[in-house]
């Protein structure tokens, strides 16, 4: 979620969660790629150094690569084109299961109380989140890093929609791909291989693999050394185009 001093740090803590901060780098990344990306690019890649066995090949690394080598309004004209609704491409969550419904309403209600719950409001342009929806993957991917046991539950509930995503894109043949597949990584269970198989999720439910872990656990550890820009999420640069479907119609 978003804080008022964008070069602070979260408080240093005494062990690496790979998936905290993958998500945390990964939260930045699918954010529109204005200026501060750019200038952000050494810290986003100190916080992967900090991953066991990271690599040149990491996915998150090869996307930062990417970044760094495009030309900056190249790549915001690239973010646009991406993500949208016509091209079933979008970054917002409830958008996949509910689509343009009065559902949509409710679920973005309960992801508000659920943020609330830790300390994070929603609600408008005057507070921390600077007006973004609390769908926003951006979003959620900062929460689920900054409270992996609640984030991790959310990511879950949201999980058809975020492999239809990685799905599209990968036909898309996009660099952002690479960034969903890194979150895709830190869930429990493998990935579909097809759209049938996430639509079957969808149906199904995700699995459940998260027994004993606290639905309102406190912020999880990072690692120390980890420091990583501040606020990620901000306001949305793209109002979703075009009709919308849930995923069961």
């Amino acid at each position: 979620m978003s804080h008022r001093h964008p070069r602070t740090a979260p408080v240093v803590p005494h062990r690496v969660d790979p998936d905290a901060i993958t998500r945390l780098v990964a939260a930045r990344c699918l954010q529109y790629p204005d200026q501060l990306l750019y200038a952000e690019l050494p810290l986003l890649r100190a916080a992967l150094d900090e991953l066991p066995e990271t690599s040149a090949e990491h996915p998150l690394a090869v996307f930062l690569d990417h970044v760094e080598c495009t030309d900056p309004v190249a790549l915001a004209a690239h973010y646009s084109d991406t993500f949208d609704t016509r091209n079933r491409r979008c970054l917002y969550l409830t958008w996949w299961t509910d689509g343009d419904t009065r559902r949509r309403g409710l679920s973005l209600v309960r992801m508000k109380e659920l943020y609330r719950a830790h300390g994070l409001e929603f609600g408008g342009a005057d507070t921390d989140t600077g007006g973004e929806l609390p769908d926003f993957l951006p979003a959620a991917l900062e929460f689920a890093g900054r409270h992996t046991g609640a984030g991790t539950e959310l990511l879950q509930e949201h999980r058809a929609g975020i492999e239809l995503l990685r799905l599209a894109l990968t036909a898309a043949d996009t660099p952002y791909t690479r960034v969903v597949e890194a979150v895709c990584a830190t869930l429990p269970g493998p990935s579909p291989r097809t759209k049938e198989e996430a639509k079957a999720l969808a149906r199904s439910g995700p699995p459940r693999e998260l027994v004993g872990v606290d639905p309102l656990g406190a912020l999880e550890p990072l690692g120390p050394g980890v420091e990583l820009p501040w606020p990620t999420t901000r306001t949305a640069r793209r109002a979703a185009d075009g009709p919308a479907e849930g995923i069961s119609r």
